[in-house]
């Protein structure tokens, strides 16, 4: 987070939001996530845990926000995506 009164410029978040990627790139199957993020929420859904609809919102939430990331980074390659991020970071 930055300081109070400080606002992040592109130079600031570009590299950050490269970096978040790279770090991505790495964890495994990023595109399987929503998937993945599915099958776990179907799962406590079948609970009383599943009941609460606090939680529910935000496991919707969850899936929604990575169901957007898979399909943005859909379009592309893992060796492009890891050298857009090298390229930023090394800006």
């Amino acid at each position: 987070m930055t300081k109070e009164n400080q606002k992040p410029t592109h130079q600031d978040v570009m590299p950050s939001m490269a970096k978040f990627l790279s770090d991505l790139w790495f964890e495994g199957d990023f595109r399987e996530q929503p998937h993945y993020l599915s099958e776990i929420f179907k799962r406590i859904l079948e609970t009383d845990l599943g009941d609460d609809k606090e939680l529910r919102s935000k496991m919707m939430e969850c899936i929604k926000t990575s169901e957007m990331l898979a399909e943005t980074l859909e379009p592309f390659s893992d060796k492009q995506i890891q050298k857009a991020c090298s390229k930023i970071l090394a800006a």
